[in-house]
C-alpha cells in the first residue's frame, strides 16, 4: 500500500463542490482521480461511491432516474464515466431538478470533448477541474524526493511509487498495453492496437520536435488526416500534449506547425526502453526529455495562461513562452548544471521581448545571468509563476 500524498487539487475540489450541483475530474486513467476522491471523501457526509467497470457497481443504475431519486441527499461518485455516455443527459434531467450543490463527482479518463459533449450536456452545471499525474510541486515537501526518480519514472504514482525499478518499467509497459488495447476500444475507437502503439513510439522519438503529420503517415503507412486524427485522441487522452508557435505581427517567416510532447517523462522513457539514469544520461533524447518534463510541469501548474513556443524559419528558438494578460515571460530549458546559450536564443529574445527569462536546470539556486535573466531549477520557477499568477 502505498503513501496517500496530498494533492493540489484538494481544496479547488471542495471549493467547486461548494457551488456546483457536479464537479467533473479529468485525467488519465490511474493519475489519481479515484484516490483523491476517496481522500476527500471524509469531508463530505453520505458519500457513495460507484466504480463503471464494477459490474455490481453497474447493476446498481440499471434505472439510474430511480436510483438518483432514492439517494439525492448523497455526493454520488461516478468512476469511469466515460465508459457509459448516454448518462449525461440523465444527469442533466436529474440536476435540473434538484440543484443541491456536491450532488455528484463524476472521474473520466478522456476530454469533455470527447466524452459525449459533456460540456453541452451538463454547460453550467458543473465545475471541471483537471487532475494530472504527480507534478513535482506536490512532492518536493516529501524527504524521499528525488528528481532524478521522478525524472526517469514519471509522475503516474504507481510508476512514482512502485518497490523498484523494475516495478516501476512493469507498471509502465501495462499502463501503454492496457492503453492501447482497452481504453481506446471503450472510447468507441476501432484503432488497431499495434498501429495506435507505433504511433506513440514514433511521437516518442519526435518528442519536443515539430510535428510532422507527413513524414509520420510515411513511416507508419497512413494518410495525413489519419495522423491528425491520432494526434487528436491521443492529445485528447492526456498522452500527448501538442504546444502552438508563438504568433508575431512581424514579416519575419516564423514555424507554423506545433511541437508534440509525450506529456509524461516515464512514459516517454518506457517507450523508448530507456530504463535506468545512466542510459537516460547517454541518450541523445536526454535534453527534450528535460524539455519536456519542464514544460508539463509548468503548463500543468499554471491557470489562465496562454503557452507556446517561438521559432523562426532560421532556427532561433525559445522552448516556452507563457502570456497571461500583457506580461510575457520566456522559458529555456537546460539539462546541465552549467548552461550555455546559443546565439539563436538572443536573437529570439530580442524579437519576444519576455519581461522576465528563466533558464531551468538542474541547479541548486538561483542565480543571474544576464539583465532580466535568471538560472533557476524547476521548483524555484514553478512557485515564482504561481505567485504571480
Amino acid at each position: 500500500m502505498h503513501k496517500l500524498i496530498a494533492r493540489k487539487k484538494e481544496n479547488f475540489i471542495l471549493e467547486n463542490l461548494l457551488v456546483f450541483p457536479a464537479v467533473v475530474i479529468l485525467g488519465p486513467r490511474q493519475c489519481g482521480k479515484s484516490t483523491l476522491v476517496k481522500m476527500l471523501s471524509g469531508h463530505l457526509s453520505n458519500f457513495m461511491y460507484l466504480d463503471l467497470q464494477n459490474r455490481q457497481d453497474l447493476t446498481k443504475l440499471n434505472e439510474p432516474e430511480l436510483f438518483f431519486q432514492s439517494n439525492q441527499d448523497k455526493t454520488i461518485c461516478l468512476d469511469e464515466i466515460q465508459l457509459i455516455p448516454e448518462l449525461f443527459s440523465i444527469l442533466r434531467s436529474e440536476i435540473d431538478s434538484n440543484r443541491r450543490s456536491g450532488r455528484f463527482i463524476l472521474l473520466g479518463s478522456a476530454s469533455r470533448d470527447l466524452i459525449q459533449k459533456s460540456s453541452e450536456s451538463l454547460a453550467g452545471r458543473v465545475g471541471i477541474i483537471q487532475l494530472t499525474p504527480f507534478l513535482i510541486s506536490e512532492l518536493t515537501s516529501e524527504k524521499t524526493f528525488n528528481l532524478n526518480k521522478y525524472w526517469l519514472r514519471g509522475g503516474y504514482p504507481d510508476s512514482y511509487l512502485a518497490a523498484s525499478g523494475a516495478a516501476s518499467i512493469l507498471w509502465r509497459e501495462n499502463f501503454i498495453q492496457t492503453y492501447v488495447e482497452r481504453d481506446i476500444p471503450q472510447l468507441g475507437f476501432q484503432i488497431p492496437a499495434q498501429q495506435l502503439k507505433r504511433m506513440l513510439i514514433m511521437s516518442a522519438h519526435s518528442h519536443a520536435q515539430l510535428f510532422n503529420a507527413s513524414k509520420l503517415g510515411e513511416s507508419l503507412g497512413l494518410t495525413h488526416p489519419t495522423i491528425k486524427r491520432y494526434l487528436d485522441l491521443l492529445e485528447q487522452t492526456f498522452i500527448l500534449r501538442s504546444l502552438q508557435p508563438f504568433e508575431l505581427n512581424l514579416k519575419k517567416r516564423l514555424i507554423k506547425s506545433p511541437k508534440v510532447y509525450v506529456r509524461d517523462s516515464g512514459l516517454l522513457h518506457r517507450l523508448l526502453q530507456i530504463d535506468d539514469f545512466n542510459s537516460l544520461l547517454g541518450n541523445p533524447i536526454f535534453g527534450a526529455s528535460w524539455e519536456g518534463m519542464v514544460i508539463e510541469n509548468i503548463c500543468s501548474s499554471l491557470n489562465d495562461c496562454q503557452f507556446s513556443f517561438y521559432r523562426s524559419a532560421s532556427g532561433d528558438e525559445l522552448d516556452l513562452v507563457i502570456q497571461k494578460e500583457n506580461r510575457i515571460v520566456a522559458i529555456e530549458c537546460k539539462a546541465s548544471l552549467a548552461p550555455k546559450l546559443t546565439k539563436g536564443f538572443w536573437r529570439a529574445i530580442e524579437i519576444v521581448k519576455p519581461d522576465i527569462t528563466y533558464i531551468i536546470s538542474p541547479v541548486t539556486e538561483k542565480y543571474w545571468f544576464n539583465k532580466n535573466i535568471f538560472v533557476c531549477n524547476i521548483t524555484e520557477v514553478i512557485g515564482i509563476l504561481m505567485n504571480e499568477s
